[in-house]
């Protein structure tokens, strides 16, 4: 019955109910409503915020998880947001630290979206009375210890030169999207986890184009680490995720 249920789930995010987190370009869509990861807008560094019967679509958001049933939790639930809380947390200090040494909006538009998929599952956190990782986050620390070696080694890596700093940003993405993906398909089956991953999955396609397309204009090829080379040239080929944001209840 559950995986019912998580199907049927799946099927109405698939369908275009999913949304992604991050800021955009002003742009007419569905309902009024814009997208927040925009590939173009992301590589430019312009922001805007989102609107939904004027609310600020980060809003609608949270209003929306906060609708959805409170269901039990698997381990791998409790592990899953876990991890992509502090996940999340490394993608945002990373971009953070690599727009003071490069100064390009890319990283700094993608940071500021980061924080709103942090902060989507730190709702999560707290609706379910669960401990959270990150409080009293420090930029570059984390209490993940594979994280903390993940986030030295690639800051290091990074700092090298521009190239090596995208290079770093499709990586993060390229893992993101792996671990969400994963997380969907075999450790969730709660509807507003489903929810809140699929979006930050989406999101994180969205980021993969931008870095993609930056490191291409440099005559860089990016190689997937961690997603397969047909899901990698999947989303590079096809064009960037929009579409409203529409609570799945």
């Amino acid at each position: 019955m559950k995986t019912l249920k998580r199907n049927l789930i799946m099927l109405f995010l698939l369908s275009g109910g999913v949304f992604a987190f991050s800021q955009c370009t002003k742009q007419n869509v569905t309902d009024g409503v814009q997208n927040m990861d925009d590939t173009k807008s992301l590589n430019q560094g312009s922001d805007s915020q989102i609107s939904n019967g004027g609310n600020s679509g980060s809003a609608y958001l949270f209003n929306c998880i906060s609708s959805l049933p409170v269901e039990a939790l698997s381990i791998s639930e409790i592990s899953a947001l876990s991890t992509m809380r502090e996940e999340e947390l490394l993608a945002e200090d990373v971009y953070v630290l690599f727009y003071s040494i490069y100064n390009i909006p890319v990283f700094n538009n993608i940071s500021k979206a980061e924080i709103r998929h942090t902060e989507a599952i730190n709702t999560l956190l707290n609706k379910y009375s669960l401990p959270d990782p990150a409080a009293n986050h420090v930029a570059g620390v984390f209490t993940n210890p594979d994280l903390q070696a993940l986030y030295t080694n690639l800051v290091s890596q990074g700092k090298a030169s521009l190239v090596a700093a995208l290079t770093v940003g499709a990586t993060i993405e390229d893992l993101d999207i792996n671990d969400l993906h994963n997380h969907i398909a075999a450790d969730v089956d709660n509807q507003d986890i489903l929810f809140v991953f699929s979006n930050l999955e989406k999101g994180s396609r969205n980021h993969m184009r931008a870095f993609n397309r930056l490191l291409t204009t440099k005559g860089i090829s990016y190689t997937p680490q961690y997603i397969s080379l047909e899901y990698f040239n999947q989303i590079i080929s096809s064009k960037q995720e929009t579409g409203p944001v529409v609570c799945p209840n």
